[in-house]
């Protein structure tokens, strides 16, 4: 699990690529760039025979830079980020913020792909994604990219770190949350995510000092009688859910600026506010590990 910082300083809940997934896309891809590459050279060697050796050269050198370099980046520009290879891994190409991947991006990755894979065989690709945190490759790096595991088996531990208790929906709404600096929203992620691994009297202290600061820095204050980690994963959950329906605007606010048809919103409205729950009667599944991270 990872995350990606958007424009306001929103962590969003994403899972990396593994190294294996991009190494057997990037195989696939290199097959099938190998298989057209060789037919379109055996088709323009049959046609040198009838006619100028320098055409037939010209010919093979365009056709070796439209499938080595056209290919990747024409197919992650139309599929926002997708090639063959990824799409049957599930994978993704997205910018840095969390935004689809635009053509200059795709270019830059393409043109590096050529030397990383193609005539370095792969040596330095291999040797940044191992480096990275974020399994980037020098084309990524160049690009302001990442690759994202976009299909996630749905037995899968990985999850959103923050959801958004039942009891508290009604309240996170109306919050202002513009006072809570982007560290200590850092640091209630940091703690929600390490919940289970703390020692139980760090983590009620470490729990409530956070909560507290937090508190301290929201409007309407908290409900009395919640516990720290439940208004933590409310005041997340609800800043995560602004950011994403802000990207979405923004990015629906682009394709009408291209001259696209208006497309309805990518996330539903929000659910009716469900009856208050009393203090401590949150389900019995809270206290599971796999229940808090989905």
């Amino acid at each position: 699990m990872a995350e990606l910082v958007t424009g306001e300083a929103v962590a969003l809940d994403i899972r990396v690529a593994r190294l294996a997934s991009r190494g057997c896309a990037l195989l696939l891809d290199l097959f099938l760039q190998y298989s057209i590459l060789s037919a379109l050279v055996t088709a323009v060697s049959v046609l040198s025979a009838f006619g100028d050796p320098a055409w037939a050269a010209g010919l093979s050198v365009l056709a070796t830079v439209a499938v080595v370099v056209g290919y990747p980046c024409v197919c992650e520009t139309l599929t926002r980020g997708r090639t063959a290879g990824k799409m049957a891994f599930g994978l993704r190409v997205v910018a840095d913020d969390g935004g689809p991947v635009r053509f200059r991006q795709a270019l830059v990755r393409a043109l590096a792909g050529f030397v990383e894979f193609w005539a370095l065989a792969a040596a330095p690709a291999l040797i940044c994604s191992i480096c990275s945190r974020r399994g980037k490759r020098l084309g990524d790096v160049f690009a302001g990219t990442i690759v994202i595991q976009e299909r996630v088996p749905a037995n899968s531990a990985f999850g959103a770190v923050a959801v958004m208790p039942p009891q508290l929906a009604g309240w996170a709404r109306t919050l202002e949350l513009s006072q809570v600096p982007d560290g200590l929203a850092l640091a209630a992620r940091q703690y929600l995510a390490r919940f289970w691994e703390l020692q139980p009297e760090v983590r009620d202290e470490l729990g409530a000092r956070i909560a507290g600061r937090v508190a301290a820095l929201v409007t309407p204050p908290p409900p009395p009688g919640v516990r720290p980690e439940i208004m933590l994963s409310a005041v997340l959950a609800e800043r995560r859910f602004r950011e994403e329906r802000r990207l979405a605007q923004r990015a629906a606010l682009r394709f009408r600026r291209r001259g696209g048809t208006p497309q309805p919103a990518p996330f539903p409205a929000p659910a009716p506010v469900p009856a208050p729950v009393p203090a401590g009667a949150w389900p019995q599944a809270w206290p599971q590990q796999d229940a808090w991270r989905r």
